[in-house]
Parts: C-alpha cells; structure tokens; sequence
C-alpha cells in the first residue's frame, strides 16, 4: 500500500503518522501539506496546496498512491467564517481536484476523505443521535463546504471513484489549538497554574452538548479504513462518533479537577455562538460493523493527554 496524506502537518495529521507507523507496518506513507515541514518523528512533509490543480495531478502522477487520505482543510469554523472564500477554495476546489486527480491518474486508488459530522447542523436540533441518512443542514460557511465536498464526492463515486466518506463528530487530544474548546480552557488553567495569568477562567457556552473523541482515536478509524478499503463500497458514508454527548461545562469540571489551582470561571460574551446547537451526538453503528472500530481512549485519558500537553506547552513559552 502507498498512501498519501494531505494536511498530514496539521494536529490530527500528525496523530495519523503516527498510528499510521504502529499499526500498518508495511505501509508506505506520503505526507504533505500546506507548507513543507520537518517532522522530528517522520521526516520531510512536502508541500502541496490542493487548490493548486496542478500541483496535485503532479504529486498523484509522482507518488502513485493506493490510497489518499485527504486531511487538508481549515481546521476551526471560525476560520471559515473570516475567510469564507478561503473555505470554498479548499474543501470544495481542493477535494475536487484531488477526486479529479486521482480518477485520471491513479484510477484504482481509493480517496478517503475527512468530512465533519457538522454537516448535519439544525438536523441534530431533534436531541437524536445522527446517522448516516440524516438530512444535511448545515448552519455555518465550514458546515456548507464540508457538505458541498461529501456531495460531490458521492456524485463521483457514480462516475467510478473509488471513495469513502467520513464523518467525524468533535475530537481533541494533545497539540490541538486554542481555536477549540478543551485545549482553550486547558491553556487557560496551565497558564494560571503557571502564574502568567489571573485566576479567572474565561468561557462561552457551557451548556451546550457535543459527542467528544480522544483523536487516538479517530486516527484509528482512519487507519482501519485503508485497511478495509476493498471491502466497501465506493461513495460509502461512516460517521466517526462515540454516541455519548457531553456537556461541555461538565468537561470544564473534569479539566478543572485535574488541577490544585482556585480558579473562578466567568462567562465571556466574545465567547459566545449565536449559532449554537444545544446536542450533537452521532451513531457511528456502521463504523463499528464495516470497520470494526469502537472507541477505546476513556474521557479522562483525552482530558489528560490535552492538559498536560498544554501544561509543557506553557513550560516552554515561560522558558523563553
């Protein structure tokens, strides 16, 4: 198998080389991404921007891949909503041309392609779980052009594609930015642990309810899919989920008895979504029967392996 990642540098694509490397032995793996980088673990990730369609038929004629996963995107919905252009350009042209790509020069590789349970949007309004026949409703610019790509990619997959479509729902774990809510309040109390900051912790919505992932996880699920890739059916949708909502201010509690610090939490309108969902919470059934995937990390392992890398990442911005 040769596999191909794009944006392999950024916190999930990181995670994957790495379980790619402990659980494929035998795999030759590709990595790429916006801007090239040196991976102390890997090695070089090369450059490829997926809205440059040249560029990628280059890297798909050079690198011959069995598989792509396809990574590259923005990564927070609020980038997608200061840049909205931006979010048209690489997750509906940059899936395209990586799909068109692969169908005129690896016909027989299978694109594997990382989508977002946001998709779904007002349809989790109902406080259900979310399947894989849930009408698509998304509510904000990320929702649309993530929802935009699966379609395309389920039109192509009729064209002779070779293609599986993921859905994860919400996952963190260590490296992850402050852009989102675990990792936002673990920084906050390293940096008050570390006395660089008051000890008032600053928040949004607490109340609201979202289906978390230890990202070992959802890299797992990744893997498993090229690993079961010829045994299903092209265009195939999997939602990657736990099936179990959290509410993020019971999370908050969790994070905060990780630490010894008095720490006062304060509401922060800035912080605040108008666009909030009360619940989402995915079935990730089919996953669990076509791939054989079941989360095994426990809350506690996710909500420790963020804490105590935000508490080495705070050590070394205090070194400096």
């Amino acid at each position: 198998m040769r596999v191909l990642i794009t944006g392999a540098a950024g916190f999930v694509g990181l995670h994957l080389l790495r379980a790619l490397d402990g659980m494929a032995a035998g795999i030759a793996v590709s990595a790429t991404s916006m801007e090239g980088v040196e991976d102390p673990t890997f090695g070089t990730i090369e450059v490829l921007d997926v809205t440059d369609a040249a560029a990628v038929n280059a890297a798909i004629v050079d690198h011959q891949p069995t598989h792509v996963l396809h990574l590259a995107g923005l990564a927070a919905v609020r980038s997608a909503a200061f840049d909205p252009a931006a979010a048209w350009a690489v997750h509906v042209q940059g899936t395209l041309n990586i799909a068109q790509a692969v169908m005129a020069h690896a016909p027989h590789c299978w694109m594997i392609n990382v989508g977002s349970g946001l998709i779904y949007g007002d349809s989790a309004k109902t406080g259900q779980a979310l399947s894989e026949t849930t009408v698509l409703s998304p509510v904000d610019d990320y929702g649309v052009t993530k929802a935009a790509a699966d379609l395309a990619l389920g039109a192509l997959a009729r064209r002779g594609l070779r293609v599986i479509r993921l859905r994860p729902f919400n996952h963190t774990g260590a490296g992850q930015t402050e852009a989102f809510a675990i990792p936002a309040f673990a920084m906050q109390i390293a940096r008050i642990e570390a006395g660089l900051e008051a000890p008032v912790l600053r928040v949004g919505n607490l109340d609201a309810e979202r289906d978390f992932l230890d990202v070992r996880d959802v890299v797992k699920a990744y893997v498993l899919a090229v690993l079961r890739a010829n045994d299903l059916e092209s265009g195939i949708i999997l939602n990657i989920a736990s099936g179990v909502p959290r509410r993020i201010g019971d999370l908050l509690e969790r994070l905060l008895s990780l630490s010894r610090a008095r720490i006062t939490v304060e509401q922060d309108p800035a912080r605040l979504r108008p666009s909030d969902i009360p619940r989402i919470v995915g079935d990730a059934t089919l996953a669990h029967s076509k791939l054989g995937w079941r989360p095994e990390c426990t809350l506690d392992d996710m909500l420790l392996s963020v804490m105590d890398d935000c508490r080495d990442r705070v050590r070394r911005i205090a070194k400096n």
